[in-house]
């Protein structure tokens, strides 16, 4: 991707990149990957994700597939600022988990000139846009959908099926409590 190969500098730029999709699309895993890419680069990167997450690790972002970078967590999206000095990239995962300051967040710290790459589910488990990620959505310079494979038939999956009956918004889960599926199959499940 050509943006990993932009120089930073004095007069450089910044810019919001949206990584989104289902649960087990491979978020976290492109998140992951142009950090590392970043940090190969030698360009200074900080990644950030919700206090909340702990499902595999206290304090590193950790993929599906085990991948995993340090990171800070912080429980709301005002400390980000505070701790972004000096830095060319910022990594943010589970987006989805901030408040609404996330915006705002992004959008100075791209202003400011840095790199900004944001990973989150675009919708919650009954298929409705998720916290801020519709608004990041719109004002990211650069969007990528990801998607899983449906675990019933096999085709593109876009939808987080939650198997549990809990109804609460969050419910950090994994395979025991989610399962991705395309449109047809979701829709079944209503």
């Amino acid at each position: 991707m050509f943006l990993e190969n932009i120089k930073s500098g004095p007069h450089r730029k910044g810019w919001i990149e949206v990584i989104c999709g289902s649960m087990f699309s491979g978020k976290t895993e492109e998140l992951i990957r142009r950090m590392k890419r970043a940090q190969f680069a030698k360009q200074k990167v900080e990644i950030f994700k919700p206090s909340i997450d702990t499902r595999y690790d206290e304090i590193n972002v950790v993929s599906h597939n085990s991948n995993s970078i340090v990171s800070t967590p912080v429980p709301s999206s005002s400390n980000i600022l505070l701790l972004t000095t000096d830095v060319d990239v910022v990594g943010i995962d589970e987006a989805q988990f901030f408040d609404e300051g996330i915006v705002t967040v992004c959008n100075k710290l791209a202003e400011n000139g840095v790199r900004v790459i944001v990973a989150g589910l675009d919708m919650d488990y009954t298929g409705k846009p998720f916290g801020p990620i519709p608004a990041l959505l719109a004002c990211a310079e650069y969007v990528t959908k990801v998607h899983a494979i449906c675990m019933r038939c096999g085709n593109p999956a876009l939808f987080s099926h939650r198997k549990t009956a809990d109804t609460s918004l969050v419910l950090l889960g994994e395979i025991e409590s989610y399962e991705p599926l395309c449109r047809e199959c979701f829709n079944k499940e209503k």
